[in-house]
């Protein structure tokens, strides 16, 4: 069995669709049009996640009593971020997720919009793209389900 270890294939590309909520509060998915604009994305997995949040975030360590032991222990934990660095943390995990960007347009100039980190945050404001982001990631997560399962069930 061959592998790419380059990273250059990693992610999917996924055709634009709009996605909107109806009345019962169901999301629906409309077919991507035909000259829609193309998304490569790959999925995150833990250690990436965690990676991010290292990053953004900082380990505190204190000594505290046990009760139950009635010694000193030294624990860790991860306080609650700022707005500012959970913000950090959404936009590195933009910034790692989306790994190109093809035939979209800006509406008011017509310029076509790079693959940027400031680009991706700026899309993933767009309510319409954050759907749609975040429809892929269910795509992709349940395709490697199925997978495991059919690995599994044919073993």
């Amino acid at each position: 069995m061959r592998f790419d270890l380059s990273g250059e294939t990693q992610g999917v590309w996924f055709k634009f669709f709009r996605a909107e909520m109806n009345e019962n509060g169901e999301m629906i998915y409309h077919p991507p049009e035909e000259d829609a604009g193309e998304v490569r994305i790959r999925a995150m997995d833990s250690d990436v996640r965690e990676g991010i949040k290292k990053q953004t975030s900082k380990t505190v360590e204190k000594i505290v009593l046990n009760k139950q032991t009635r010694g000193m222990e030294r624990i860790s934990y991860i306080p609650d971020l700022s707005p500012e660095e959970a913000q950090a943390e959404r936009e590195d995990m933009y910034d790692y997720a989306i790994l190109g960007i093809e035939n979209f347009k800006n509406s008011k100039t017509g310029e076509i919009i790079e693959c940027t980190r400031e680009n991706k945050i700026c899309l993933m404001k767009v309510p319409v793209f954050d759907r749609f982001v975040a429809r892929c990631f269910q795509i992709i997560g349940s395709s490697g389900v199925k997978g495991k399962e059919e690995e599994i069930k044919n073993s």
